[in-house]
């Protein structure tokens, strides 16, 4: 029970507790995402959760790479025709270096990740009017309402754009959220086993040419694998029979070329009608208007010869760790519900543990405000903890509604634990003659 009535909510309750605050060490952005990347070297490599298929993908790539180069280096010592095999090795070796290059930088750079927001965007575009696109997407703003998908126009086309709940953005047109890496990616195309990475604007053009330089090096393998066996001595088949090294290359070549190439053809495809794999399959601009699509030849331009732009995020960066919390969405069921969530620090467990409601006027007060106005006192360096004490400008009438407020909930919840303590009193009282009356009547009984 409460006894103190008249709750001092002035300047000077703050002064009465002391909590001291250890300021948090401030961390760089890549050490508090909240993506699933990894990052290496200090947040300059960012790679996303399955790394380990990048290591599968150089093993297959560079294992029998290395073999035919190893096959080539016999055949130098052999003595015949060394100035062929010469450059058959060092074009080998160049296809190989520039291939694993391309897959590194493919794996290990930025895609394209937009930034994440700490709370909603403001919803000055919602409407009044309830539609199956409004939903509710913040507890901490339970009466804020967002629509689901915007409509933009993007060179004479409208284009609908999406609201992501775990960004607390409208992603911009062609940018999509990667289940896998948790983040929005510009010009999202897909997210590559092989690689261990979403391919997006930032890195597209490497995965291109990882994919095109496989093809070269299969191709390429392939056929001077062939030419190795063609000029031994003998049948084709006897030499085929004595080089198990070319036989397995030949054979290992011919089934990936049909892989990695696919592959070229497809995304070249994909590069001249200004599309990404994800845009072709759900929205089939083979059947509709591309509002991308800029020719042919400015599809090229725009993909191998532009320059890549800079990443939206410096990874690198100090940043305050609860700058970077993100509130996750919530759905309440109604308007009306009692259990609309507050932010007022402590104001809501010391609701919930004595038993009643916080008053109208603070479900109405704008939280947000409180917390950006707090100032740090002068002389101790320290900000004010009290949880009654609210650092904002309330005068006059409303700081009497106020305190009315908060005297009469808890003069309810006062009367209403004393309505509780007789009832219970009474019934105490009505068993305990109860039990009287039956031992009369069992000694009349036995009498």
């Amino acid at each position: 029970m409460i006894e103190n009535n008249n709750l001092n909510l002035g300047p000077s309750s703050s002064t009465n507790i002391a909590m001291p605050q250890n300021k948090p060490k401030p961390k760089r952005l890549y050490q508090v995402w909240k993506g699933s990347n990894r990052f290496l070297c200090g947040g300059r490599w960012i790679f996303g959760p399955d790394i380990a298929s990048l290591f599968m993908s150089t093993f297959l790539v560079a294992g029998p790479a290395i073999a035919f180069c190893i096959k080539i280096c016999y055949n130098i010592s052999d003595g015949k025709a060394k100035e062929l095999w010469y450059v058959v090795l060092v074009v080998g070796s160049i296809l190989t270096i520039l291939d694993i290059t391309f897959l590194f930088l493919t794996s290990s750079r930025d895609p394209g990740i937009v930034p994440r927001n700490t709370r909603p965007p403001e919803a000055d575009e919602a409407g009044d009017v309830t539609t199956p696109s409004m939903e509710w997407i913040n507890g901490r703003t339970p009466h804020l309402k967002l629509p689901r998908t915007k409509d933009v126009i993007v060179n004479g086309y409208t284009v609908k754009v999406k609201y992501c709940d775990t960004c607390l953005i409208y992603r911009p047109p062609r940018v999509s959220h990667c289940s896998i890496c948790n983040n929005c990616v510009q010009r999202f195309d897909h997210h590559c086993p092989w690689v261990g990475q979403c391919i997006g604007i930032r890195n597209y053009r490497f995965f291109y040419m990882f994919i095109l330089t496989s093809t070269v090096l299969c191709v390429y393998v392939f056929v001077f694998s062939w030419i190795n066996i063609i000029h031994k001595e003998g049948t084709i088949l006897e030499a085929m029979s004595r080089d198990v090294l070319s036989d397995f290359l030949i054979v290992y070549c011919f089934i990936a070329v049909w892989f990695v190439g696919g592959l070229t053809i497809f995304h070249f495809y994909l590069t001249c009608t200004n599309q990404t794999t994800y845009e072709n399959f759900r929205y089939r601009y083979d059947k509709k208007e591309n509002p991308y699509n800029k020719g042919m030849i400015n599809n090229l331009r725009e993909i191998f010869i532009s320059n890549i732009p800079p990443s939206l995020n410096d990874f690198r960066a100090f940043v305050q760790e609860c700058e970077n919390t993100v509130t996750e969405p919530t759905t309440p069921k109604s308007l009306g519900s009692p259990k609309e969530k507050i932010d007022i620090e402590m104001g809501t467990n010391y609701a919930e543990e004595n038993g009643f409601s916080l008053p109208e006027i603070l479900h109405n007060l704008d939280d947000d405000g409180i917390g950006d106005s707090v100032r740090t006192k002068e002389g101790n360096g320290r900000k004010d903890s009290d949880p009654f004490f609210f650092p904002v400008e309330i005068e006059g009438k409303e700081m009497e509604e106020l305190r009315d407020s908060i005297q009469i909930s808890t003069a309810e919840h006062v009367a209403h634990t004393d309505k509780e303590n007789s009832i219970v009193e009474h019934e105490a009282g009505v068993e305990g003659r109860a039990d009287e009356s039956h031992q009369t009547m069992t000694t009349n009984c036995q009498n």
